[in-house]
């Protein structure tokens, strides 16, 4: 019994470190970039970080995803990874419902009751999964095995297109501003902005994840498209029908039934309109192409043999984007350095309300997590030997919010300090919550 006792306390420690270690080298280069923004020291100019978040956005991320996505992707495992984006779905619905629980409970201000639930709900399942995944694989006594970083950033990369798909679309419209916020000036005019909170500088924060966001801004981006589309439904026919008179030409053979039949409905018409605005084109950013690319070469063995393997033809232009793709994690931990440097936005959304989005996001939601993912393993769903593939989708439930919303709500105009603030006081408290979940993850895997 005392040896069994004993051989429990070593594998405890084991799991212990195996989870701290690799979070103390994320915050030790967290820590680097905080020292190296701090206006106070100053050694790197702000603006150099924001060219570096562009580095990480348009070529070390997608040259990583590349590499090892397509490396372990084949058909078989496209097929077999099925759980990874029904997870991210599942973990995104479970997130809302907290979300709205949230706002039942710590009732913010009504303009940003969509905020709360969206911030809830939406994680990061991009830059710090990889980041963790790849820190928690650094060195040779990982406890994943030797394929712990390829197969890691294949399965987080994997779950990535659609969370993008979610937040060009669903948030995107989510994250319009309120009705309240404008005032229709004359019938059957343009509705003007009345007062948006967009006035404070552009963060490093808002400009992580989607640098030049201020190229993308439309003419619909800041405006409440779907409120004033659909406020102006009525109670009766919901069909448009064209002017009798104007289409028909004096004895002509027209009927009033046959221009009934061609009529488009107004229903159809509105959310016609929506889908115009909605910025479908904005889906396929350098990370979320490296990603197709890598499914489709992984996919089709002819074309996975000219870039994979000791001997692929092309396997100079793989082994130069890996060696670029080696920079993606150190910088990305920078940028966040630098984000923090910055500091919280002041926000109106009431210390009750943050607090209570934080615990909801980092502490509760990770127990579904848990929960869902037993069951998936129970019901065979998922590969019991896998431990890394289970380790990832614990790990899309104890994220903070994607700092993507943030370049959302800038977009939009729309609650751009609260967004700010959250994700900061986010980040900040994921510093131990992830830690902590992580030191629980790998002391459940074996039973899950």
């Amino acid at each position: 019994m005392s040896g069994l006792f004993s051989y429990g306390d070593i594998s405890f420690h084991y799991n212990i470190l195996s989870a701290v270690v690799p979070l103390l080298k994320l915050l030790t280069l967290t820590v680097i970039g905080i020292v190296l923004v701090n206006p106070k020291i100053e050694l790197v100019p702000r603006a150099t970080f924001k060219l570096l978040s562009k580095l990480v956005f348009a070529l070390f991320m997608p040259c990583l995803i590349f590499t090892h996505l397509g490396k372990h992707m084949t058909l078989h495992n496209f097929m077999h990874w099925w759980f990874i984006p029904v997870n991210v779905l599942v973990s995104t619905g479970i997130g809302c419902l907290l979300g709205y629980l949230v706002t039942v409970v710590c009732r913010p201000p009504p303009q940003f009751f969509r905020l709360t639930i969206i911030m809830t709900g939406f994680s990061n399942t991009g830059n710090l999964p990889i980041a963790t995944v790849e820190s928690v694989c650094h060195g040779h006594d990982n406890p994943f095995g030797p394929i712990c970083i390829g197969n890691g950033v294949a399965y987080v990369s994997f779950a990535q297109w659609v969370s993008v798909i979610l937040v060009y679309t669903l948030v995107y419209h989510m994250m319009e501003p309120p009705m309240e916020y404008y005032e229709v000036v004359e019938e059957g005019s343009e509705i003007e902005e009345q007062a948006i909170v967009n006035d404070v500088s552009r963060p490093l924060l808002i400009e992580a994840e989607w640098p030049g966001i201020e190229d993308k801004v439309t003419a619909f981006s800041k405006k409440s498209s779907i409120a004033s589309i659909f406020s102006s439904i009525p109670g009766g026919s919901q069909t448009s029908y064209p002017d009798l008179d104007a289409t028909t030409d004096g004895g002509g053979s027209s009927s009033p039934k046959s221009i009934r039949c061609l009529a488009e409905p107004k229903m159809v018409r509105k959310f016609r309109t929506v889908a115009e605005q909605t910025p479908i084109q904005h889906i396929l950013q350098p990370p979320t192409i490296a990603s197709l690319l890598a499914i489709i070469i992984g996919i089709v063995p002819q074309l996975k043999d000219l870039f994979f393997g000791s001997d692929a033809p092309l396997s100079f232009f793989t082994d130069s984007l890996e060696i670029l793709a080696g920079a993606m994690v150190p910088s990305v931990m920078l940028i966040l350095g630098g984000m923090l440097a910055e500091g919280p936005n002041d926000s109106k959304l009431g210390i009750k309300t943050t607090i209570g989005i934080s615990v909801a996001r980092l502490l509760v939601l990770p127990l579904f997590g848990i929960g869902v993912v037993a069951l998936a393993s129970k019901f065979n769903i998922l590969d019991r030997a896998d431990q890394m593939y289970k380790f990832v989708l614990l790990l899309q439930y104890t994220t903070p919010s994607a700092i993507l919303l943030g370049a959302i709500a800038s977009l939009r105009g729309y609650a751009v300090r609260e967004a700010s603030a959250l994700l900061f006081w986010q980040h900040i408290f994921a510093l131990l919550s992830v830690t902590m979940y992580i030191v629980i993850y790998f002391n459940l895997l074996p039973y899950i």
